[in-house]
């Protein structure tokens, strides 16, 4: 079974869409700390031609908690903002009439835990991209606190009878092929080939939020995205 572990993203680029497409099993990293710097609670849209920021309100953040442990602030004032910056984005690009309902629902659930909220509004994404996994909490999996690492993700492998761990590109250097040979799991890392697409902007901007991609894309061309990238060996250069 090909297994992802990945930390709950809001609304993230196209690529984290990749790996959860590749996998059997996509285990969202809820219970780690909140990095207030990260992309858990933001992303960029385009907006009038140029990167804007779309992010969600947390209460009370802090990085000495876990992701987990978050909840949402002002959730109906955010989600009114949100729509409305949305439709002033978008309401004039190609598939907004067939992207906004999802969003909006996304948007809109009443979650107020963060990762929970998080979680279901990228199976709201994966539905809609015709993505099918089976998603899992590591809150929810017997965790051994003493593992940090490495050696915490080879543990929810082993929990999950994993065959095949795979990871995005960046994460290379955090992780050594020998060890997960060792425990009987293959180790790959995911690398997109993702094609540029009309965003009706001057000049390309890569690594938008997907919000982008479902408004100026259609689902079927975007799963079809979802194929665009190949599997490499810790070993091998980028």
């Amino acid at each position: 079974m090909k297994v992802a572990i990945m930390q709950p993203y809001f609304f993230p680029y196209i690529g984290y869409f990749q790996l959860m497409h590749a996998v059997d099993t996509f285990v969202i990293f809820d219970d780690v700390q909140f990095i207030k710097k990260g992309w858990i609670h933001r992303n960029q849209i385009v907006m009038d031609g140029e990167p804007h920021p779309f992010t969600l309100s947390i209460q009370k953040m802090s990085q000495n908690k876990l992701i987990c442990e978050h909840e949402r602030a002002l959730a109906e004032e955010t989600v009114v903002r949100q729509i409305k910056q949305l439709h002033h984005a978008y309401q004039k690009a190609p598939y907004f009439n067939e992207a906004m309902p999802v969003l909006e629902r996304a948007l809109s659930n009443p979650e107020r835990n963060v990762a929970i909220y998080l979680a279901q509004s990228l199976q709201e994404v994966a539905h809609y991209l015709q993505i099918d996994t089976s998603f899992l909490f590591t809150s929810d999996l017997k965790g051994n606190p003493a593992l940090k690492g490495q050696e915490r993700i080879l543990d929810y492998c082993r929990q999950l009878d994993a065959t095949h761990y795979i990871n995005a590109i960046n994460g290379r250097a955090l992780y050594d092929e020998e060890s997960f040979q060792k425990s009987g799991v293959a180790l790959s890392f995911l690398q997109s080939d993702l094609p540029a697409y009309r965003q009706g902007t001057d000049t390309y901007l890569p690594y938008m939020s997907i919000i982008d991609c479902m408004m100026n894309c259609s689902a079927q061309h975007i799963h079809e995205m979802l194929h665009r990238y190949k599997l490499v060996a810790n070993h091998q250069p980028t």
